[in-house]
């Protein structure tokens, strides 16, 4: 259900965007599942999305590009901190 649901807003936001130049996986899931990154992006090859196997599966940290070098759509795995992001916001709160 959850690649379902990935998988219909990327389709849902191509349409009302007129289409896009890059997808970006971050956070716990997004950083660390690559079944969830392939699964969620399997089948839209024709809309301009084309993952590298390798690159999808190969681990390592920082930022890195997981799209085939033909992909139109650049896919890329950008680590976060969601820790600070909640620490600075509980900060901007108070």
């Amino acid at each position: 259900m959850y690649v379902h649901r990935l998988k219909k807003y990327i389709g849902a936001y191509l349409a009302i965007l007129g289409g896009i130049d890059t997808i970006v996986f971050t956070g716990g899931v997004g950083e660390n599942n690559i079944d969830v990154r392939r699964d969620s992006l399997a089948g839209l090859e024709r809309l301009g999305i084309v993952v590298d196997p390798e690159r999808n599966e190969a681990s390592g940290g920082g930022d890195r590009r997981i799209s085939a070098d033909d992909s139109q759509v650049e896919v890329l795995v950008i680590p976060t901190n969601e820790e600070l992001a909640i620490a600075r916001a509980a900060v901007a709160f108070a």
